[in-house]
C-alpha cells in the first residue's frame, strides 16, 4: 500500500498542500514528491516517542515546520537553521503557508546548522530536507549531524542536483550520491542508501521554468502559455516513458536524490 494511503485524514490535506502549493510537484517541480513521499514513510517507520530533530529552514514560511506535523507519534525538535541571509528572507514565502490543510507546528530554536545547541546524542533520526546546498561550512554541519544523532541513528537528507545559483550568495555546493558518501563517511556517518528522483526530461523542465523568467515580462506569457499548457506535459511524459541512458548505461541524470545513513560510531 502507498504510504501515502495510510495517514489519518488531517495529515493526508497537509501532505496534500506540500505537494500541491509549497513544492508545486504536478505543475512544477516533480522531483519534491520523492522528499514528501519518503519522509511520510519515515514518520510512519519511526518508533513512537523516538527522538527526531528537524533541520530545516523554516524561517522561510513564518517560523513554521513543514514537515514536523507528520511525526505526531514521536517527541520531535525543529531547527530553524539560520543562514547569512536569514532576516532579509524572513518569512518570504509566508503566504504561501495561508492554507486550511496547512497544520503548523512552530520551530522551537532558530540557530546555525553548524551549531544547534542540541545536546550531544539527542537524536533517534535527523531530518534535513533541501538544505544542505545554502550552508558554508559543509564539514562543520556534517560533524553536527553525526554529534547530535545517537550511535546506531539514522539520518536522511534530500538534495537537488539540478538548480540555478539561488538565495544568492547563500548558495554553495552540489554533492554526487558519492560526494555525499565521502564527507559522510569523514564523520563517522554510514550511507546505507540514495534513491534518485527525476531524470533528464524533467531536468530539461527545470531549465525552461528558469529560462521563462529570462524574456521580458510582455513576452513571456505567450512562451508560459505554450510550455505549460504543452510542453511541459510532454517532458514529463517521456520522464516516466524513457529512464535508462540506451547509449551510456553508466550514467545517469537525476534532478534530485534522496540519501539514507546512520551514525557508525
Amino acid at each position: 500500500m502507498n504510504s501515502l494511503e495510510t495517514v489519518k485524514p488531517s495529515l493526508h490535506d497537509h501532505i496534500a498542500f506540500l505537494s500541491e502549493k509549497i513544492f508545486q510537484t504536478k505543475t512544477k517541480w516533480p522531483h519534491f514528491q520523492k522528499m514528501i513521499e519518503d519522509i511520510v514513510q519515515i514518520s510512519q517507520e519511526a518508533k513512537e516517542n523516538s527522538d527526531v530533530v528537524v533541520l530545516e529552514r523554516a524561517y522561510v514560511y513564518g517560523g513554521d515546520s513543514l514537515f514536523a506535523a507528520l511525526f505526531d507519534k514521536q517527541k520531535v525538535t525543529v531547527v530553524d537553521c539560520e543562514i547569512k541571509t536569514t532576516k532579509e528572507r524572513d518569512g518570504y514565502q509566508k503566504s504561501w503557508t495561508n492554507d486550511s490543510r496547512y497544520l503548523r507546528v512552530p520551530s522551537e530554536i532558530r540557530a546555525p546548522i553548524e551549531n544547534t545547541g542540541l545536546p550531544s546524542q539527542c537524536a533517534d533520526l535527523v531530518l534535513v530536507p533541501n538544505v544542505v546546498h545554502h550552508v558554508s561550512n559543509q564539514e562543520a554541519m556534517f560533524a553536527e549531524i553525526a554529534r547530535l544523532l545517537k550511535v546506531g541513528g539514522t539520518g536522511y537528507i534530500f538534495e537537488a542536483l539540478i538548480r540555478e545559483l539561488h538565495q544568492i550568495p547563500d548558495d554553495y555546493v552540489r554533492y554526487t550520491p558519492w560526494g555525499f558518501k565521502a564527507i559522510l563517511a569523514r564523520h563517522g556517518l554510514e550511507m546505507t542508501s540514495w534513491h534518485p528522483a527525476g531524470g533528464p526530461f524533467e531536468a530539461i523542465s527545470y531549465c525552461w521554468i528558469q529560462a521563462l523568467q529570462y524574456i521580458p515580462e510582455n513576452e513571456r506569457r505567450e512562451k508560459e502559455d505554450w510550455f505549460f499548457n504543452k510542453h511541459l506535459p510532454e517532458l514529463l511524459e517521456m520522464d516516466q516513458k524513457f529512464t535508462k541512458n540506451q547509449v551510456r548505461p553508466h550514467t545517469s541524470f537525476p534532478v534530485g536524490y534522496s540519501v539514507f545513513f546512520k551514525r557508525v560510531q
